[in-house]
C-alpha cells in the first residue's frame, strides 16, 4: 500500500513539474515574440507604442498571435540583430506592418 502511494505521489510530482515548465515555455516565448514584435516595428519606422494602442487593439491581437506561432524566429532574430539587408517577407506580419506603415505616421 505504501508503495502504491508513493508511486502516486511521485506521478502528481511529476506532473506538476511537467505542468510548470510548460508555463514557464510559454511565458519565455510570449516574452521574446513581443520583445520581437516591438523591435520589428522599430525597425519598419513605425511607433513601438503601436503594440499598445487601442486604436489598432484588434489588428495587435492578431499580429500578436502570429507572431507567437511564427516558424522564422531565427531569420527575424538575425534580421533585427545584424541588420541584414532586404525586407521582411519572411515575416507572417509583413503585409501588415506595410500598411500600417502606409496609413499611420511613422515613428521619430
Amino acid at each position: 500500500m505504501v508503495s502504491m502511494m508513493s508511486q502516486i505521489t511521485l506521478a502528481v510530482g511529476l506532473l506538476a513539474a511537467a505542468l510548470i515548465i510548460v508555463w514557464w515555455y510559454l511565458r519565455y516565448k510570449d516574452a521574446h515574440s513581443e520583445r520581437r514584435m516591438v523591435r520589428m516595428l522599430i525597425r519598419l519606422g513605425l511607433d513601438p507604442e503601436l503594440a499598445s494602442s487601442g486604436d489598432t487593439e484588434a489588428i495587435m491581437v492578431a499580429v500578436r498571435k502570429r507572431c507567437r506561432e511564427c516558424q522564422a524566429e531565427d531569420l527575424c532574430e538575425r534580421w533585427l540583430d545584424f541588420g541584414i539587408s532586404g525586407d521582411n517577407r519572411f515575416c507572417p506580419n509583413a503585409e501588415v506592418f506595410r500598411r500600417l506603415g502606409a496609413k499611420l505616421p511613422r515613428a521619430a
